[in-house]
């Protein structure tokens, strides 16, 4: 029977928005990953403060991957200590999935569903809704991926432990950076179209900053990477929003 009960999940899950409190150079968000796992090893070695004081130590060392997954790790170690897992077995085991935990959700959510959601707000205020509406309609849609990841990770990581890369291979990520990928799409072609709509009154120089906006975003759309191509997106759809009329 498992020694991590319910308030140490809840723990766990609650402190993983602090996992990046002590990122450093040194050890990336190692401090912050054995500051999630503390309820967790406390409970594990309960009675023998050597041995927690040791889990700390370890688990304190070189760590990375994206934030919002870090508790698909966070989990899977735990479950390895509470199953008594030698400590090699564990360090080799984390540094065999930082690398895919960094890079699966860097694609998911920074290159993917954070533009989308930005770009969601940036329609709603084009068409003529409050800005507090997009400003919330940014924050729901972008925290619905982010909260379900932290959550969903912990509990899966808890449950497979060294299992954990099949529960990885099955999880809905590349669909759902499909979805995301296509709903920005058509965000950005109809954010363009409600500003060319807003601007149509404008002087003939704000059409001309605008037409070479478009063909510098055009020349560099293949070259820059995908954010820096929404970054300049945005900055042009701001440039014919403020436009004078």
């Amino acid at each position: 029977m498992s020694r991590i009960g319910a308030g140490a999940r809840r723990s766990m899950l609650l402190r993983s928005f602090a996992v990046q409190g002590a990122w450093n150079y040194r050890s990336f968000i190692g401090t912050g990953m054995a500051f999630v796992l503390a309820p967790a090893l406390r409970r594990v070695h309960a009675g023998d403060p050597a041995a927690l004081g040791a889990a700390l130590s370890r688990h304190a060392e070189l760590f990375n991957s994206h934030p919002y997954l870090a508790t698909v790790a966070a989990g899977a170690v735990a479950r390895l200590e509470d199953d008594g897992t030698p400590a090699e077995t564990v360090v080799r085991f984390k540094n065999a999935l930082r690398g895919s935990l960094g890079a699966l959700g860097d694609r998911l959510v920074w290159l993917v569903w954070r533009p989308a959601s930005v770009l969601l707000g940036v329609s709603l205020v084009l068409a003529g809704a409050a800005w507090w509406v997009a400003l919330l309609a940014f924050l729901a849609v972008y925290n619905a991926l982010h909260l379900w990841m932290r959550a969903w990770g912990l509990r899966v990581g808890l449950r497979e432990g060294l299992g954990v890369a099949r529960a990885l291979r099955e999880a809905p990520f590349p669909a759902l950076g499909e979805a995301g990928a296509r709903a920005g799409a058509v965000l950005a072609g109809l954010a363009t179209v409600l500003a060319v709509g807003r601007t149509a009154g404008s002087a003939p120089e704000w059409w001309g900053v605008g037409a070479a906006a478009a063909a510098l975003g055009i020349a560099l759309g293949r070259r820059v990477r995908p954010t820096a191509a929404v970054g300049l997106l945005v900055v042009l759809i701001a440039g014919l929003l403020l436009a004078p009329r």
